[in-house]
């Protein structure tokens, strides 16, 4: 678990893991040079498992390294300072791979929720078998990373993350390890991920031109030069402010609730927000718009749009 400035939220993520149902587990904390209560309330815990290392702020690919580095067990199981993992999460995933070895990397669905906790929508990855994720184009990332559980040597041999790769760090390790690794998501939803304004990642159609068009031509030829790198993060450092990053949040917590679970209300109270924060985007004014359309027309939009069908999620 890497942590930057996660003090809100690290308290009820390492619960989540201390009360699985599975207990022969080390919990490695990577303080990423957190200046807040961080490192405070992860040592007010007395747990044996828990293992924190403090690290200089270097970011969340350097302290994902940081952290393998450190790790002795074959198995890694990812996630956020700001999730909560189901209490089988581990468990189930443990003994999926230890029954089909064949497997280097494992996923799930997952239920996504909003910066209070309170429930979105539940995530169903494009691809479960290893078949449907290794014919998935490139631009798309086949899991939600804090639900994957991997064999850590797999990925050290790969070199890990890429830290040139700023804000898709996992994406990019993905797409290179597909291509000699065989990989799955389970179909149940093992982990409850936070959508959060003061995340490092935001919605897509946020990031900059520049920015999607370095993106997906690295991933494309699967290798990033640091001169690429640095031009990535120039962007993000530039562009992304704390105030974008809010906007962001909203219209994305907006099309969730028109997509993946119809509550239009919802919708509308999230795009009202992202619009009073940059008033002169027009697609904000376009989500408003659309909020006022049946289900059906929302869904038959978005697929003539993107070619990618919206599945039926399960309420939970």
């Amino acid at each position: 678990m890497p942590a930057y400035n996660a003090g809100k939220y690290i308290g009820e993520a390492i619960t989540s893991v201390l009360g699985q149902s599975f207990t022969d587990f080390e919990l490695l904390i990577i303080n990423d040079g957190s200046t807040d209560e961080t490192e405070k309330i992860v040592r007010a815990f007395k747990d044996p498992r828990i293992v924190l290392i403090n690290q200089d702020n270097k970011g969340i690919a350097s302290a994902l390294n940081f952290g393998l580095s450190y790790a002795r067990a074959p198995y890694i199981a990812r996630f956020d300072a700001d999730d909560v993992c189901y209490p089988n999460r581990l468990k189930i995933q443990y003994d999926f791979i230890t029954a089909h070895p064949m497997y280097s990397i494992i996923g799930s669905a997952v239920d996504y929720a909003d910066v209070h906790g309170r429930y979105i929508f539940t995530h169903h990855p494009e691809g479960h078998l290893n078949e449907e994720i290794q014919q998935l184009k490139y631009s798309i990332c086949p899991f939600i990373h804090s639900s994957v559980f991997y064999k850590r040597e797999v990925v050290a041999k790969s070199g890990g993350y890429n830290e040139n790769a700023f804000t898709y760090e996992d994406h990019f390790l993905w797409v290179n390890i597909l291509k000699n690794e065989k990989a799955c998501n389970l179909s149940q939803s093992l982990i409850k991920v936070r959508l959060n304004p003061g995340s490092i990642s935001i919605d897509e159609k946020w990031h900059t031109r520049k920015f999607r068009s370095i993106k997906y031509s690295t991933l494309k030829k699967c290798s990033i030069t640091e001169a690429e790198g640095h031009e990535l993060y120039q962007i993000s450092g530039k562009h992304y402010s704390p105030k974008i990053k809010e906007g962001a949040y909203y219209a994305l917590c907006c099309k969730k609730f028109l997509l993946n679970n119809y509550q239009p209300e919802k919708a509308r109270s999230n795009v009202i927000r992202a619009i009073s924060l940059y008033p002169f985007r027009l697609d904000n004014y376009l989500l408003y718009t659309i909020s006022y359309f049946p289900e059906w027309f929302i869904i038959w939009l978005h697929n003539s749009i993107s070619g990618n069908p919206i599945k039926k999620m399960q309420q939970s």
